[in-house]
């Protein structure tokens, strides 16, 4: 799968499981949050990726648990360093960002003892106007308060060939690998 879409599960993850207050919306915060993504290239070389641009919230729902939403920019996504990979990126050949301009994520409900334990989330992926279930792993909170005084750490592996993303098959990996630190900003309760 392509950085902008590990990217964006990632992000998604994080903001899932960056809740952890009962009957309340949580907005991500933009300015502490991290979404990136790792691709190789077939001559070994890494190449870090980011999302710049996002919007995410963490839905409370009736029965207490909890549900993500994310939605990242594809024409803002970043290859670090390169900008002549970051416009392939954009480009019609991997995400397309003219005509899909966005790519979002919405996790399944889950307990806040996900993010406190660690654990799986699972959720739908869209890229492209192909959507996918993916699974990924949070790891176990590093404070009482998680996604305010530390983040919320997620990472997992997709497939871009699994979203039509498919160019470019002879010089870079078909997997990418995401990363998310995730915090959310604090509401007065």
């Amino acid at each position: 799968m392509n950085p902008v879409v590990a990217a964006l599960l990632l992000p998604v993850v994080a903001v899932a499981l960056a809740t952890g207050r009962p009957a309340s919306a949580a907005e991500v915060d933009t300015q502490h949050t991290r979404i990136g993504f790792n691709l190789k290239t077939r001559w070994g070389q890494s190449l870090r990726g980011r999302f710049p641009t996002y919007q995410g919230r963490i839905e409370t729902l009736d029965d207490g648990r909890e549900r993500v939403h994310l939605r990242m920019s594809a024409r803002d996504i970043e290859i670090v360093g390169y900008p002549s990979y970051t416009a392939i990126t954009r480009g019609d050949g991997f995400f397309d960002a003219d005509r899909f301009p966005e790519i979002e994520f919405v996790s399944e409900p889950y307990d806040d003892a996900l993010i406190r334990a660690g654990g799986k989330l699972a959720g739908q992926l869209r890229i492209r106007d192909v959507t996918r279930r993916e699974v990924f792993l949070i790891e176990p909170s590093a404070c009482e308060r998680v996604a305010v005084d530390c983040d919320v750490v997620a990472s997992g592996g997709v497939r871009r060939s699994d979203y039509g993303v498919d160019r470019w098959m002879f010089a870079v990996s078909d997997n990418v690998r995401f990363t998310l630190r995730l915090r959310v900003r604090e509401t007065a309760e």
